[in-house]
């Protein structure tokens, strides 16, 4: 089932990575993987659509302060969620608009996927209502 939606998953943990890209893919969804903030910011900035963003922002080479404003910046649309195991990101994220938290936990993933799939839903209604269509 192809979801036609491209997401950027950022953790500075390969295992995490190639995991979280294994179970989205078989999902149906597109994937790139950043390791560190200049990955990730040289994915934001290509033109490559990114449809939504699973990130830890425990990542290297990256000021934490400053990450999600410059995201945002860049991409004020762009949701976001924050798949990490400190809670100390969720006041630095409370000035996006369209941001989830996922506390990192043994089986997370099924709660995972299905806040990436309401937050898409949410945020691309449009291209939701086209999947939708086509499934018919």
């Amino acid at each position: 089932m192809q979801k036609e939606f491209n997401l950027l998953i950022v953790d500075r943990n390969p295992h995490i990575r190639n995991f979280l890209k294994r179970e989205f893919q078989s999902e149906g969804y597109n994937i790139q993987l950043a390791k560190n903030g200049r990955e990730l910011m040289g994915l934001i900035y290509s033109s490559a659509p990114i449809d939504l963003v699973i990130i830890d922002p425990d990542i290297p080479d990256v000021s934490q302060p400053n990450l999600f404003k410059s995201l945002e910046d860049r991409v004020p649309t762009l949701p976001f969620v924050i798949h990490s195991d400190l809670f100390d990101y969720l006041e630095s994220t409370s000035h996006i608009s369209k941001a989830a938290f996922v506390p990192k936990r043994g089986s997370s993933s099924e709660t995972l996927k299905d806040v990436v799939w309401n937050l898409l839903k949410e945020s691309y209604p449009k291209k939701f209502k086209t999947f939708e269509d086509r499934k018919k």
